[in-house]
């Protein structure tokens, strides 16, 4: 049964191409990646996650959906061929300590792939995101990057930890902890947007198949940025209040039935709007002695990211248009 297990992980960050990368990785015919893209298994202990961690809106809905029972986790890899290195992504694994561990314990030569983005760009594609499906109730983004703190202490899940989440400096350093540095492979959002076959090259290299095969797939997991307008406000009541109600029937359910309403939401798109300098350094101070601690680590240079701009978003960057932070 062990030997089912996955061989590496995509362990991090959410908003930060990891669905690209997996995407891109499962065409690869000498990698299998999970159907299931993040089964989060490694989130839970074998139980079900506490609805005391699951307060924020459509958090307990989205916790039905993590796979939490062994059994089943490892069904996920059974039809992975006997050659095929076998793979799973669940971003939220690199923010997790817990996770870390369990991982570490449960598969010891784990190879962890870490994607890490501009923190400020991750945090408002991040809102975006929640925005975009009628989530997140704050319609100013400095405003819910504020109410963090009481989010979290209020039970809210990970996805709401707008600025914690981008703290990759104490991430990687407690990963080290538990896997050895040659097993973790650090790339960059950037690297994938500028310079994606050089980059799935190095890591089909990492992961021990051959370079040259894996190729790009259209990103699929871009939000639009919705406007606030009263047909939004009244839409979004109806998202959260569906997702409440969805939390007690079989995940799939509400998804489906999400669907049309998802769509009357993203028809509200918009042009994303250039994010003020003001509201970028204010977001960015708190996490300027993590980003010392990411190059203390790597030895890398990510003074990039310690600037008034950010440096866009999947779409606009790889078209070559305007780079406004997603």
């Amino acid at each position: 049964m062990s030997g089912r297990l996955p061989q590496f992980v995509i362990a991090g960050a959410p908003k930060a191409g990891t669905t690209a990368l997996h995407a891109a990785l499962a065409t690869h015919p000498g990698l299998y990646l999970s159907p299931v893209k993040e089964p989060k298994y490694y989130l839970t202990d074998g139980r079900p996650p506490p609805r005391s961690g699951q307060r924020g809106p459509g958090d307990a809905h989205s916790a039905g959906e993590w796979i939490w029972r062994r059994e089943e986790y490892l069904a996920l890899f059974a039809a992975a061929p006997p050659d095929a290195v076998r793979g799973e992504s669940t971003p939220f694994y690199l923010y997790d300590r817990a996770a870390q561990a369990r991982l570490a314990a449960d598969v010891p030569d784990v190879k962890v792939v870490v994607v890490v983005r501009d923190p400020v760009d991750r945090a408002w594609s991040n809102w975006v995101h929640l925005r975009a499906d009628g989530l997140e109730p704050e319609p100013d983004f400095l405003a819910a990057v504020r109410r963090e703190p009481e989010r979290i202490a209020a039970g809210w899940a990970p996805f709401w930890h707008y600025r914690g989440l981008g703290r990759y400096g104490e991430q990687l350093r407690d990963l080290y902890r538990h896997v050895p540095r040659e097993q973790v492979f650090l790339l960059r959002y950037r690297q994938l947007v500028d310079t994606p076959r050089e980059t799935l090259d190095r890591v089909s290299s990492f992961l021990g198949v051959e370079p040259g095969v894996a190729h790009t797939v259209a990103p699929e997991n871009v939000k639009p940025h919705v406007a606030d307008t009263p047909r939004y406000r009244a839409l979004a009541r109806v998202a959260r209040a569906g997702a409440a109600l969805g939390a007690y029937a079989p995940p799939q359910v509400w998804r489906q039935a999400s669907r049309p309403l998802v769509a009357a939401l993203h028809a509200g798109r918009a042009p994303r709007p250039q994010m003020p300098v003001e509201v970028r350094r204010e977001v960015l101070g708190p996490l300027l002695e993590d980003v010392a601690l990411l190059e203390e680590l790597t030895g890398e240079s990510f003074a990039d990211w310690k600037g008034d701009t950010g440096r866009g978003d999947f779409r606009s960057r790889s078209s070559g248009t305007a780079q406004n932070p997603q």
